[in-house]
């Protein structure tokens, strides 16, 4: 006769049989579910040699645990630290006639930031390690930690920061990396496992299952505010700290690098997001190999339907995005897109708001072909496009103003434009950098005229202003920048 005890532990091994199977001896190889009746028999296994050991057995069954898979997993996933100089601005002090007054050097004061991140090895042969872009991006040294305690100093190899990915190398031997896996196989439901550094407290494992997928419009985060986003959400335990670690399957593969979360408090609540394997690799491959994402672009723009352009245009519902651009040449312009045609699909699936679009355009790599349903005319059709490299106008500073000699000002992205001038560069030691212009800044005006353009700005540089103030927009917000 079973005792009380034996049934319960009888139920509960009915609903943990998928994670025996994943978390058996070796962790990839699904063991058959054990009954009742055999565990009695038969005692479990014992490991021997470097096998990890199976969990101890209750009422003669073996209970499952994720130690084994973790025991692959764990030597892959790294802390990062890092140290970034960040230049401390003061209005009163920043003045050059002040400083002068005052008898003070024209070097920009600093202080130095320092961060906690995670990190994930996956090629162990060349010492390449996925992160986030918002843990290395604008650091001056990175650290690399090991689960073995070996420190190693690593090299940005690049970093896109509207995707939140970055690489890193070490010089280090003896690496575990972790396998791809194949991120777009992921379901709802499916259990993950979290492995990260959370609050520098060492590494630290959580488990739960995938929440949602293909998350994005979350632009208070990283790749928010203009980035591209197709989170996988989690409600396995992710903190500060854990960004830039390891989202794994049950068979210790890598499915999602972790990147935020969404939280009232700053701590977890259960949402979690990471970035799916499929999106990191192929970042991880463009970087690897031209230093910087290469994307393409449809050179179309775009707005939802409001009732009022339901009306204008006599549509039977609000479905879809309306074309309200077409750059010539382009390859909506190649495709035969004109403004005023409305987007219903894309892909063969519901087109629903300008950002899925522009969430394709930038996730898809360069020469994808996108298929398009288009209605126009009341008569609905298919198109297909090429997405072609962004061509992206730019200008020297010193052929706008002497003052901006080795400054590089470009157009932003095309999703972004209207909202100011990207510094695409800024050589050292022009007055550009002393005073205290950075590669990244958007100028979004001069003085108090706005800029919206490349075109705005060269007309407004031509008068040739006594006093050239630029009004800059950063991570950190907007600054007033006189360059003298």
């Amino acid at each position: 006769m079973s005792t009380p005890t034996a049934r319960v532990f009888t139920g509960l091994l009915a609903f943990a049989a998928l994670l025996l199977g994943a978390c058996g001896p070796g962790g990839a190889t699904a063991q058959p579910p054990v009954t009742a009746a055999a565990a009695v028999s038969t005692p479990p296994p014992v490991a021997t040699g470097a096998t990890a050991h199976l969990p101890p057995a209750v009422v003669g069954q073996a209970m499952p645990s994720l130690a084994p898979m973790l025991q692959k997993v764990t030597p892959a996933v790294v802390n990062i630290s890092t140290k970034t100089r960040v230049q401390v601005r003061d209005p009163y002090f920043d003045d050059p006639r002040v400083r002068q007054f005052f008898g003070l050097p024209a070097v920009p004061r600093e202080r130095v930031e320092q961060s906690l991140g995670s990190g994930v090895i996956v090629d162990a042969a060349k010492g390449y390690v996925l992160t986030n872009n918002h843990v290395v991006g604008a650091a001056d040294d990175i650290s690399v930690t090991l689960q073995d305690g070996r420190t190693f100093k690593a090299k940005r190899v690049g970093s896109d920061p509207q995707t939140d990915v970055a690489v890193v190398q070490i010089p280090a031997e003896n690496l575990q990396a972790l396998p791809l896996a194949d991120s777009t196989a992921l379901r709802v439901g499916d259990y993950v496992v979290a492995v990260g550094d959370p609050f520098g407290l060492g590494q630290t494992v959580t488990s739960g299952i995938v929440s949602a997928l293909g998350r994005s419009g979350l632009g208070d985060g990283p790749a928010g505010n203009g980035g591209f986003q197709n989170f996988i959400q989690t409600d396995a335990s992710i903190n500060p700290g854990n960004s830039g670690g390891a989202l794994v399957n049950l068979r210790g593969e890598l499915v999602g690098i972790n990147t935020m979360i969404l939280s009232p408090s700053g701590g977890n609540v259960g949402i979690g997001f990471a970035i799916p394997s499929n999106l990191t690799h192929e970042v991880m491959q463009q970087l690897l190999a031209h230093g910087k994402v290469q994307r393409g672009s449809l050179g179309l723009q775009t707005q939802a339907i409001t009732p009022r352009i339901q009306q204008l245009l006599g549509l039977k519902d609000a479905d879809g995005v309306v074309v309200t651009d077409v750059r010539d040449g382009s390859a909506a312009a190649q495709a035969g897109l004109q403004t005023g045609d409305v987007l219903t699909t894309l892909d063969g699936k519901p087109l629903r708001s300008v950002q899925a679009l522009r969430n394709a355009e930038g996730l898809m790599p360069l020469g994808s072909t996108l298929t398009l349903g288009v209605l126009r005319d009341g008569t609905t059709r298919e198109v297909r496009a090429t997405l072609q490299a962004q061509k992206l106008a730019s200008v020297d500073g010193a052929d706008l103003d002497p003052r901006l000699r080795g400054v590089r000002f470009s157009e932003l992205d095309p999703a972004l434009r209207g909202q100011g001038v990207a510094v695409s560069a800024v050589e050292p030691g022009s007055r550009a950098a002393a005073s205290g212009l950075h590669a990244g800044d958007v100028v979004v005006a001069v003085g108090n005229q706005r800029i919206p353009s490349l075109n705005t700005l060269r007309g407004l540089a031509r008068a040739q202003p006594r006093q050239l103030v630029l009004v800059v927009a950063d991570d950190d917000g907007v600054r007033y920048v006189l360059v003298n």
